[in-house]
């Protein structure tokens, strides 16, 4: 086992396996651009992970080490603390809340001072470029601020959603760094373990990283399949969805109800409460009625004012109605005039829909504030009428 830490394979082994996962990244970072080009950072993210993927191969053909040039060490260095920079940058971008705006100065800055350190270090010692091949050059400056700018990216993940696993990731990458630093400058490769540590704790951050973006690229996924299927005001089912999925638990059910509601004297609230509080008492009977519908039923917004429950043919329909209508007079501040269909054989969804309407309306015509009910459910024969 020591012999296989210590053994220079390890890192071709860890390259192997960071670039892997970078690769994968790649591509979803790719998919992420073509389907949301608006957003710039899949643009910068496109652009850092090549740059870490350039970054692997260096380490792995030995750019880091004492048989490389000393600006090849350099360079690598440099490229190694930059995509660093870069990339964390892109992930607290993805992952800040809504109201936090993170600011692209600070990691900008941390780039420039790596630079310049790199600098003043040639400056102050030029014969750091003239060593020959043998030992790792010691950029003493250049490699503690790399574990710096680890440290101060990890101090100010506060406005980062998920901050447990980004800073884990963090932390990982830190330990690795430290690892680094110390088999360099101070055990010079006489403890494997150190070796094993500053090769593959990277690793372990970079599939970290991955499932983040993962889990980042399922989210949108999610949120794109469900603007598709509701309504962005009520988040209950969009009318082209409520049509499909009523469809089904007809298939299924061998008969639906539809329940079609109206909220009464609506235009009258937007009038003279405002678009604001109207459309806030809309949510709020939208959400008494997603309530009712998780018993087993599926609701949805026709338009305007305009919601629909579905129920089974044997829910009590009428009940579930005057249900509706008793809950929305006692918690809000509207009333709700209503219609119940119950399908046939041979209708389609559209006319069960049409005939709930049609009841809604004559609700709508005699008083307001009722259940209206126009058929009978095939089960019994028999129709019924809530009363108002």
């Amino acid at each position: 086992m020591t012999n296989w830490m210590s053994d220079p394979s390890i890192g071709l082994f860890a390259s192997a396996c960071s670039l892997t996962v970078l690769a994968m990244m790649m591509f979803m970072s790719v998919r992420l651009y073509r389907s949301y080009r608006r957003h710039p950072v899949y643009r910068l993210l496109i652009v850092v992970l090549p740059l870490l993927m350039m970054l692997q191969l260096l380490q792995a053909a030995g750019a880091d080490g004492g048989t490389s040039p000393p600006l090849l060490q350099l360079g690598t260095r440099l490229l190694g603390i930059f995509a660093f920079i870069i990339i964390n940058f892109v992930f607290m971008k993805l992952y800040s809340h809504p109201a936090v705006r993170l600011k692209g100065a600070p990691f900008f800055l941390m780039a420039l001072a790596a630079a310049f350190i790199a600098g003043l270090e040639i400056a102050f010692n030029p014969r750091l470029l003239e060593t020959s091949a043998g030992a790792p050059i010691p950029f003493v400056g250049l490699d503690f601020y790399g574990i710096l700018v680890n440290f101060l990216i990890l101090l100010d993940t506060r406005g980062v959603e998920l901050r447990t696993k980004y800073s884990v990731g963090l932390m990982i990458y830190f330990a690795g760094d430290l690892a680094r630093v110390t088999d360099r400058y101070v055990f010079q490769g006489s403890v494997p373990m150190l070796l094993l540590l500053s090769r593959m704790l990277p690793v372990i951050y970079f599939i970290l990283l991955f499932l983040l973006l993962f889990e980042w690229v399922v989210d949108r996924l999610l949120t794109t399949y469900r603007s598709s299927i509701t309504d962005g005001l009520t988040g209950l089912y969009n009318r082209k969805h409520f049509h499909q999925k009523a469809g089904q638990m007809m298939v299924r059910g061998k008969g639906i109800a539809v329940i079609f509601g109206d909220i009464d004297n609506f235009k009258k609230l937007n009038d003279t409460h405002g678009h604001h509080r109207a459309d806030g008492v809309l949510k709020q009977v939208a959400e008494i009625m997603r309530e009712i519908s998780q018993s087993g039923g599926i609701a949805g917004r026709y338009g305007g004012e305009e919601l629909l429950l579905a129920v089974g043919s044997g829910d009590k329909a009428a009940e579930i109605a005057e249900l509706l209508r008793r809950r929305v007079e006692e918690e809000s501040i509207v009333t709700m005039s209503i219609g119940v269909s119950y399908s046939r054989s041979g209708c389609t969804v559209e006319e069960v829909i049409r005939e709930a309407d049609e009841a809604m309306y004559r609700s709508k015509t005699t008083g307001k504030n009722k259940v209206t009910v126009v058929n009978t459910p095939v089960r019994s024969g028999r129709g019924k009428k809530a009363a108002p």
